[in-house]
């Protein structure tokens, strides 16, 4: 963390993602600055933090991003409402403040399409809640300069997440990518009757689940292989396992309305349920990263080479 000044974040959307990134540099000793249009941004934000804890508010989205070193936009999926609140930003913020969007889908190249210094504007895609998963996808855009990429990735590392850099655009970018390919043979599995949605969420919760949060997958296929690593798992095991075909979900309405009914009879639903949920799985994950941080030497900080 910075000692010798604190940070200041302006977060524009106080919605979930966004005050979830309020909350962790909050906790890291930032300045923070709220902005939202909705009437109860006050009320919101003083029953989060209470008053005069270095958070304040304004729906003023100049006044928030004035004095920021990183600016955090968590609005709406859409492409030209993004466009809109970055081409406020870019004429009120400071001219070396880092500019990134939490966007899942929408790159950067898109966002700056049209607009002036353009060179400053980064996607900044966090793993939901952002105060508790680590990473941060670094997407730069076609125009984005390299000193930005450089800024964000060291401002998320102040704020002990593990910011990787993706170099090539592409829709979903990298980690919703992985997680739409295994959630399509998850749906596809349990539509044609192989296990029941609670039997599937076992079965990653117990086997590869468990592994990957403490090695990576490329890791864990150097040790499928033994002593003699990678090269003996693909000639043996990976030739077979090579064979699978991928199912491919249903698009039969009535076949995705059967899994939408399995999958709140399993889990759940209502406001009451839904925290009940978001409890266990914040109390689950933070014992999972202090225990990976107890057992882990160095910080898990990994950036691209070419970073």
């Amino acid at each position: 963390m910075n000692t010798q000044q604190p940070r200041t974040i302006a977060i524009v959307g106080a919605g979930v993602i966004g005050m979830s990134w309020a909350r962790l540099a909050h906790r890291h000793g930032w300045q923070v600055v709220i902005t939202d249009p909705r009437p109860d941004l006050g009320e919101l934000v003083e029953s989060e933090f209470g008053v005069g804890q270095r958070v304040s508010w304004t729906a003023e989205l100049a006044d928030a991003v004035h004095e920021a070193d990183l600016v955090q936009e968590n609005g709406p999926e859409r492409l030209p409402v993004k466009q809109q609140i970055f081409t406020e930003i870019l004429r009120a913020a400071p001219a070396d403040a880092v500019l990134a969007t939490s966007s899942s889908s929408i790159t950067a190249s898109l966002i700056a399409a049209g607009l002036g210094r353009a060179e400053r504007i980064i996607v900044g895609h966090p793993f939901n809640p952002p105060e508790l998963m680590p990473l941060v996808e670094v997407l730069p855009g076609n125009k984005t300069d390299e000193s930005t990429v450089t800024r964000a990735v060291a401002l998320y590392t102040e704020l002990d997440r593990v910011p990787v850099v993706i170099r090539k655009e592409m829709p979903g970018f990298v980690a919703n990518r992985l997680q739409m390919a295994l959630t399509a043979e998850a749906i596809y599995l349990v539509e044609s009757g192989v296990v029941d949605v609670k039997e599937l969420d076992a079965i990653v919760q117990n086997s590869f689940g468990l592994r990957w949060s403490t090695i990576g997958l490329f890791e864990a296929m150097a040790l499928g292989g033994g002593a003699s690593g990678v090269r003996h798992l693909f000639a043996g095991l990976g030739t077979e396992v090579g064979k699978i075909e991928f199912g491919r979900p249903s698009t039969d309405p009535a076949v995705r309305g059967k899994l939408i009914e399995d999958i709140e009879s399993a889990y759940g639903t209502g406001e009451q349920n839904f925290q009940r949920l978001v409890t266990k799985r914040d109390r689950k994950t933070t014992a999972v990263l202090e225990a990976l941080t107890k057992a882990d030497d160095q910080p898990a900080v990994y950036t691209s080479p070419n970073a």
